[in-house]
């Protein structure tokens, strides 16, 4: 990009710079002894100039929003033509709970619902099962059947209102009661927009809310992608999520190539099921992570986009150019908040909700300030989402396109993260892909061993964590914390008595049944999971189904 006489000459002043202006200036005032890395540990030098990019081509590397590598942005007009779609994260107790909530959210200018099912959801079993003893609605809402979607989605119109599920075992279970609590309200599959999140490949490096082992479990993802391909033309069929990959202590570089890894995986398995790529792939997307360390975050974004459309491109051979777009929601960091001072999350939150809109994300969740403690209060969620509208309305950081691209140094950053991933593409093949790579336990020893990393810098205060390890204030914050229904157990418990004692149980069992054969053939399970949803299956029901043919995945521990 730049002539070389001018790099010469540039070279030259830095080091006159150095000698002169820089050791005059650290001879009267040496700096901090802080260790100046990134949250990921990435060394940052003191300054950056054209010699730190020197290398790059403007076209190929950085190009204009829009084109191709789409390293400032999927669309053309970046935030001016259209803002990022406010996206809040709420699930809690009873179905009837959740609804009340979406309601508030969509009342403050929420623009998109997603769903947090709690753990017993998660793990495919009913509330009242003995595994799901203590755990009923305590990180997201319980929906162990059809008429709990019904409830949860009562009155909220899926024609119009996108709906982001963040459920991966039992992803299909799921997004099969959705489908038919959507067609209860006269609104066909082709009409519904939304995103299941569907990445299971992470539940085994990171999260661990696994059921199956692994090729099972990419069968049925594969289910998903093909029945949507073919009758959800809007939706997004598996949202590759770093989010929990970082939430367990990775660097932004291992989120960010764990993820694109694991998206390439399920585009493999679409493509040896027979699909086009550029018939599914336009509908896969992605979700990131941002953490504290504002230009290390924007970078990593920046770097998705160009890394995913060069694969996609090259690798894959994908012609649509909306298969090459990374297109990504955004949420902020929980790990990072503290039940230390919990109101000074707020301002941890905006830093990182300012660097996920710098960086180009389609859809963003501000975290609330007392997440650390419990789920968030109806105040702690408004302050959050007002976060949002303020970054969107008040700051002026969307009247421009990318504007940090072309920073010496986020550009170097930019250029570093892709280096450092495709790294790590190359040690996977070397295992033979993805899933030798988790069975090894790869995944895992990296993300422990960045995270037992970061636990020392922090013990030994080479990271300052305000409210923890400095600036610690002993007054006690008391902040208002959300309180569930104490009854909701129990009506939910008797809704299922209810529901298993009054549907058609003849239809329910010869639904089951055909479900266990599909699942010991080759056939798609998405026309049977609907059948079950149809019956009044419960999630528990379903799911047992497919653990006796499919297996229960155990994993090997990593030492």
């Amino acid at each position: 990009m730049y002539d070389p006489k001018a790099l010469e000459r540039l070279r030259q002043q830095r080091e006159r710079w150095e000698a002169t202006t820089l050791n005059q200036s650290l001879s009267r005032k040496p700096e901090r002894r802080d260790a100046f890395i990134t949250e990921s540990s990435r060394p940052i030098e003191r300054l950056y100039t054209p010699l730190d990019t020197a290398d790059m081509d403007y076209m190929q590397d950085i190009g204009l929003p829009g084109e191709y590598p789409f390293t400032r942005g999927v669309h053309a007009t970046g935030h001016r033509g259209r803002l990022w779609t406010m996206r809040m994260f709420a699930g809690f107790g009873t179905a009837e709970e959740t609804n009340r909530r979406f309601k508030y959210l969509l009342k403050q200018g929420n623009m998109g619902l997603s769903v947090a099912f709690d753990l017993p959801t998660l793990m495919g079993y009913d509330t009242d099962a003995p595994e799901a003893l203590g755990e009923f609605g305590k990180c997201g809402v319980a929906v162990a059947s059809l008429k709990d979607m019904e409830i949860l989605m009562d009155d909220i119109p899926l024609d119009r209102v996108s709906t982001s599920m963040t459920i991966n075992s039992p992803a299909a279970v799921i997004l099969a009661y959705y489908i038919v609590a959507a067609e209860k309200q006269g609104v066909a599959p082709h009409q519904l927009r939304g995103t299941l999140q569907n990445d299971i490949l992470k539940e085994f490096t990171a999260q661990k809310e696994f059921v199956f082992p692994p090729n099972p479990s990419m069968r049925l993802v594969t289910d998903t992608v093909e029945f949507a391909t073919q009758h959800m033309p809007q939706w997004n069929t598996i949202s590759v999520s770093g989010y929990h990959i970082r939430e367990a202590g990775s660097t932004a570089a291992q989120e960010l190539a764990f993820t694109l890894i694991d998206g390439m995986e399920y585009v493999r398995w679409a493509i040896e099921r027979g699909l086009d790529v550029d018939d599914f792939a336009p509908r896969i997307s992605f979700f990131f992570n941002v953490h504290n360390d504002f230009f290390e975050e924007i970078a990593k974004l920046r770097a998705a986009r160009r890394i995913w459309a060069r694969e996609m491109r090259e690798t894959f051979g994908a012609k649509d150019q909306r298969s090459l777009l990374c297109r990504f929601h955004c949420q902020t960091a929980g790990v990072s908040l503290t039940a230390q001072q919990p109101e000074i999350n707020i301002t941890r939150v905006a830093i990182q909700a300012l660097a996920a809109v710098l960086g180009g994300a389609q859809s963003l969740h501000t975290n609330s300030m007392d997440e650390a403690l419990a789920l968030p209060s109806e105040h702690a969620v408004k302050i959050a989402l007002r976060t949002q509208q303020i970054i969107a309305h008040e700051t002026g950081v969307t009247n421009t396109i990318d504007p940090l691209g072309g920073s010496f140094f986020v550009e170097k950053l930019t250029n570093d993260m892709e280096a450092e991933v495709r790294e790590y593409m190359r040690r996977v093949d070397d295992f033979g892909g993805v899933i030798p790579a988790i069975e090894a336990g790869f995944f895992q020893q990296e993300i422990a061993d960045a995270a037992f990393r970061h636990a020392q810098e922090v013990s030994q205060h080479e990271r300052t964590i305000v409210g923890v390890n400095d600036f610690v204030d002993d007054d006690e914050m008391k902040i208002p914390i959300l309180d569930m229904d104490p009854q909701g157990y129990d009506r939910q418990v008797q809704r299922l008595e209810t529901l298993r004692r009054e549907r058609d149980n003849d239809r329910a069992r010869q639904a089951l049944e055909a479900l266990r054969r599909a699942c010991e053939g080759d056939e798609n399970t998405m026309p049977y999971l609907l059948e079950c949803a149809r019956a009044y299956c419960t999630l528990q029901e379903t799911m047992d189904v497919m653990r006796e043919v499919f297996g229960i995945h155990e994993e090997q521990h990593v030492i």
